[in-house]
């Protein structure tokens, strides 16, 4: 079941309770270096509200989850992989690979990804 924001870790680490290698920070969106990382290059990008999946997510949030995709963009191009190619992805629950319930998306590249992945 989605956890909390009180509960949530991604929450925990936009509060500064947990530490994490951040790579872009607003007042909107935070970006870290993922823990186990997939690729050469592997942020995750998350909202600093806290919204459990993309199932949560309202038409109020557009422009929010619009925001996400174009710091993807600009991670990929700071990080060296956008000409090559890289993957943004969105899990939604748990069959699909979510295990932190709080809105997300990994920015893959550095290296060929094979399709379909998984």
């Amino acid at each position: 079941m989605p956890q909390a924001a009180s509960d949530c870790l991604f929450c925990r680490i936009v509060a500064g309770q947990i530490p994490a290698h951040r790579v872009h920070e607003d007042n909107t969106y935070l970006a870290f270096r993922d823990i186990n990382p997939q690729a050469p290059t592997h942020v995750l990008i998350i909202p600093k509200t806290h919204i459990a999946t993309l199932n949560d997510a309202e038409e109020d949030d557009n422009a929010l989850l619009g925001g996400m995709l174009t710091l993807a963009a600009r991670i990929a191009r700071d990080e060296g992989c956008a000409e090559d190619g890289y993957r943004v992805v969105l899990n939604c629950n748990r069959s699909a690979g979510q295990s932190v319930f709080h809105i997300h998306a990994h920015v893959l590249g550095g290296r060929s990804l094979t399709w379909p992945p998984g």
